[in-house]
């Protein structure tokens, strides 16, 4: 089933998120959803708070860009499920890339990241891991990973950039926005 996308200006984005367990009801069906949610909308990670839950979990799937012919970078196409991760390290020089958010549509701007991670978590069979990750996983990861910390891509942006974004992200809450997925904005009632 698609889920609608929660849009920037939504409380639920801006929560820390909370652990689950393997008994969370109906997990398999949610992954399933959240797959299909993602995919939709044509994105590389969805968090759950992106579709209204507020608890620690979120996919990816680079294989659009693995398979993106003018790519300038390499990447490898991985779709994994993250349960309860922690990122133990950020190491690297940082490095700037250009960010999107499936919650802040048409809106894109250059974030600096480390590009090495570590991280624990669990998968959809809740087994445990500890992985490393680089370069534009590592990217794709932490993206992922500051939304169920409560934290979006903007809060990197510098004060001056956020003032020249202040409209457009209003105009993102309050729904004036076209896009070809489904969206929930915070001030209005309705999904579109």
């Amino acid at each position: 089933m698609i889920l609608p996308i929660i849009a920037y200006g939504s409380t639920v984005l801006r929560k820390e998120s909370k652990e689950i367990d393997a008994s969370y009801l109906e997990l398999k069906e949610l992954i399933a959803n959240m797959f299909a949610t993602m995919e939709n909308a044509n994105g590389i990670g969805l968090a759950a708070p992106q579709i209204g839950l507020g608890i620690r979990l979120f996919i990816i799937d680079s294989s659009p860009l693995a398979e993106d012919e003018e790519s300038k970078t390499t990447v490898e196409a991985v779709r994994k499920v993250f349960i309860n991760p922690q990122i133990m390290k950020e190491e690297g020089k940082e490095w700037k890339f250009n960010e999107g958010c499936l919650s802040i549509p048409e809106i894109r701007e250059d974030v600096y990241r480390k590009p090495d991670i570590v991280i624990t978590y669990y998968d959809e069979n809740f087994q445990y891991h500890e992985d490393k990750f680089s370069g534009i996983l590592a990217r794709i990861i932490q993206h992922e990973y500051d939304h169920i910390e409560g934290t979006l891509f903007v809060d990197y942006l510098s004060p001056l950039k956020k003032r020249l974004l202040k409209r457009k992200l209003s105009d993102i809450a309050e729904g004036k926005i076209s896009v070809d997925y489904k969206m929930k904005f915070p001030n209005l009632k309705k999904t579109r």
